[in-house]
């Protein structure tokens, strides 16, 4: 008797309840979702970027920029490089007070052969940011000395080693070759043997 009582029990069915149909219609249907690739963060020179943008739609060329070395640079129309210089100066907000220095590179073998380096560095912002002008050969540049006065010098240096004119300049006379040397030493072009020799001074009085 007992034997029949528990395999009746046994046998009876065990019914759960069923999902509902919404559910079983999400389940059936849901697929894995690709995770969204993260948005860039912005860029640590966008306040520079929008303020030049503002002030001269067109004087950004291209923009380079390596964050994880703290090297940014911005090349321009040569027109716009004494406006923009101004800007990155006076700005409160960006406060580049400082040209560090100015240099040229000279890759002949492009119609805008001089690429002009502007060197300069907020204080306040610990942030160094590099301008760039390109300039074919006989192309004049606005002189950046009255921005920034020891661009003379930088300016003089450039324009003796390269050749590259610097419009609007005080004081354009060669400050590292003799008055009357031929040539500028440091385009590719120049021959490496030279093209006289050397005279050297013992006394500043013999060049003064």
């Amino acid at each position: 008797m007992s034997e029949r009582r528990a395999v009746s029990r046994s046998a009876v069915p065990v019914s759960l309840p069923a999902a509902p149909a919404a559910a079983r219609f999400i389940m059936a249907d849901t697929e894995p979702t690709t995770p969204q690739p993260e948005a860039p963060p912005p860029s640590p020179i966008a306040t520079e970027l929008a303020k030049i943008r503002a002030a001269q739609s067109d004087a950004i060329l291209q923009v380079e920029e390596q964050p994880e070395r703290g090297m940014f640079w911005i090349t321009l129309r040569s027109r716009a490089l004494v406006p923009v210089a101004t800007l990155l100066r006076d700005d409160a907000a960006l406060d580049y007070k400082m040209l560090c220095d100015m240099f040229a590179v000279d890759r002949p073998e492009i119609e805008q052969r001089f690429q002009l380096m502007y060197n300069l560095y907020s204080v306040t912002r610990n942030r160094r940011l590099f301008l760039r002008v390109r300039a074919a050969a006989g192309e004049a540049v606005p002189t950046l000395s009255g921005v920034y006065p020891n661009a003379n010098w930088a300016e003089r240096e450039v324009a003796d080693l390269f050749g590259v004119e610097f419009a609007g300049h005080p004081d354009p006379r060669r400050i590292m070759m003799p008055d009357d040397w031929e040539g500028h030493p440091l385009r590719k072009d120049y021959p490496i043997v030279g093209k006289r020799p050397v005279l050297l001074y013992n006394d500043v009085k013999d060049i003064l």
